[in-house]
């Protein structure tokens, strides 16, 4: 089974929420969408499950067009955000809801009832109503009706944003497994950037309704197309500063220049926007290519186990991402350091012009 979107636009009272969005999903695949609030992860995901019709364009399954037809005449199953469970009902019938609405028999449902709920872990759970379960168990149950009809198409609409971090980090390589074993196409819809490097598979970068780039989650991560996708799949958004190539150097401001590299060296004199990873700037020199660059603390944002050290000087701000806890007075100046070798380089117009060669780790 295949699905493939082809040149599809949607458009609702005269305000365009997908614009000719072209994309490929092959058998068997885990496919992530990722973007912010409203770039159209939902409204896509419904062109996909038939919920909705796209006003221009073609989707095809398996190389038959079915852009007309309905969700219930095609094979997809879909999981939300909220916990979409029957409350009367046990969480054995809820999940075999959708089995029995297809009027299959009843030792096929109890077969494959048993076995997705062995495969999420609740099998102990079937006798008990969705009140009497935690918030894990509840989503569990809801992703386990969606299983259990062997869709063709798995569609899962931000299904941990209401989940603790250490459930979450469950249930993602708990989804891995499950579908490394099923034949068919998942689509998995997420804000975060870590969500999707952690789920792997590919990854289309989505911003106001348009597709920014598609491809194996670690290759879009490493290779953005332009500063969209390259923001985008950063978390915190990479750092960008203005600099100008010329003769044998870069130049930030009137402090912070270094020798171009081997990398950079095939960029041509003039004005471009330079791509610094939060997580690649650190207190300490770790390279010996690295650049000190003197700054002024704005705040020091901790979160769990993590600093997000937000700074500036005349000329741009920066974002570092430091493992621990670190505190910081504002106002008070620190001196950082990032490496060369891992910049990256973007034309004036936004479109990547130099992606590092040294692409280890994140």
């Amino acid at each position: 089974m295949s699905l493939i979107l082809d040149n599809i636009d949607h458009v609702v009272g005269g305000s365009t929420h997908i614009a000719g969005v072209n994309l490929e999903l092959e058998p068997g695949s885990f496919n992530v969408l990722l973007g912010r609030t409203l770039s159209g992860k939902t409204t896509l995901m419904r062109l996909m499950a038939g919920l909705d019709v796209p006003t221009r364009g073609r989707i095809l399954m398996n190389g038959e067009d079915v852009t007309g037809r309905s969700v219930r005449k095609r094979n997809v199953s879909m999981v939300y955000q909220q916990f979409i469970n029957y409350p009367a009902l046990s969480v054995y019938d809820n999940i075999a809801s959708p089995l029995k609405l297809a009027r299959v028999s009843r030792a096929e449902i109890d077969r494959r009832v048993r076995e997705v709920a062995e495969m999420l872990h609740i099998e102990h759970l079937l006798d008990r109503l969705p009140l009497e379960l935690s918030g894990g168990q509840q989503q569990r149950t809801a992703m386990g009706r969606a299983l259990v009809k062997e869709a063709d198409v798995v569609l899962f609409d931000e299904p941990l944003v209401n989940l603790d971090y250490k459930l979450r980090e469950e249930f993602r390589d708990e989804l891995r497994s499950v579908f490394s074993e099923r034949d068919c196409i998942a689509v998995y819809a997420t804000t975060e950037p870590t969500e999707a490097l952690a789920l792997g598979g590919n990854t289309a970068v989505l911003h106001e309704g348009r597709l920014q780039q598609f491809g194996r989650t670690e290759d879009v991560y490493h290779r953005p197309r332009d500063i969209l996708a390259a923001e985008m799949f950063s978390e915190p958004p990479i750092n960008i500063v203005n600099g100008i190539v010329s003769g044998s150097e870069v130049t930030f401001d009137e402090r912070t220049h270094f020798p171009l590299n081997d990398d950079l060296r095939s960029l041509p004199p003039g004005e471009y926007r330079f791509g610094v990873r939060a997580s690649h700037i650190s207190l300490a020199p770790r390279a010996p290519d690295d650049i000190e660059v003197p700054m002024i603390v704005d705040l020091a944002e901790i979160s769990g186990s993590e600093t997000f050290l937000h700074v500036h000087n005349d000329r741009f701000h920066m974002t570092v991402h430091l493992e621990g806890v670190h505190a910081f007075d504002v106002d008070a100046p620190v001196t950082l350091y990032f490496p060369t070798h891992k910049v990256y380089a973007f034309d004036r117009a936004g479109a990547v012009v130099h992606i590092p060669s040294h692409l280890g780790g994140v």
